[in-house]
């Protein structure tokens, strides 16, 4: 499948939360076992006047990892965070964010996934990195 019918299928199939942070897949490289996404974040999601909270910058790179996988691996049917860890380098602030996602390796039922955060003037805000659970779909 091409990369933009990956990005299609991808965008089709994203869940409400991502869509609630402004979220969609912007692109898809199989070949580097990567992709990336844009994220639209306004004051709603936001403390202390103008930061992000955390929650949420953990959930704009879970989604990146998450969608990489699906982007990245034949029939994946779900996955499941068994990890997550974050680091905060700067303060996120409203605005447009990309956060990539990499697989950094993948076995048959073991993912184990990297991410970063970058704010809109190409700071990057945070980084992350996960193991994850893959559940493939049933084969016929």
């Amino acid at each position: 499948m091409v990369a933009n019918q990956t990005i299609d299928r991808l965008n089709e199939h994203r869940p409400a939360c991502v869509n609630s942070l402004g979220g969609s897949v912007v692109g898809v490289d199989p070949d580097n076992n990567s992709a990336s996404m844009a994220f639209t974040i306004g004051p709603e999601f936001c403390h202390s006047g103008n930061i992000v909270q955390g929650g949420f910058v953990a959930a704009m790179l879970d989604a990146a990892m998450s969608h990489t996988v699906f982007g990245c691996i034949d029939n994946v049917g779900s996955l499941a965070s068994l990890e997550l860890k974050i680091s905060y380098l700067a303060p996120s602030l409203t605005g447009t964010y990309t956060a990539t996602g990499q697989i950094v390796k993948a076995g048959k039922s073991i993912a184990f996934l990297q991410g970063k955060l970058f704010a809109s003037d190409g700071t990057l805000t945070a980084t992350a990195s996960s193991t994850a659970k893959i559940s493939l779909l049933a084969q016929d």
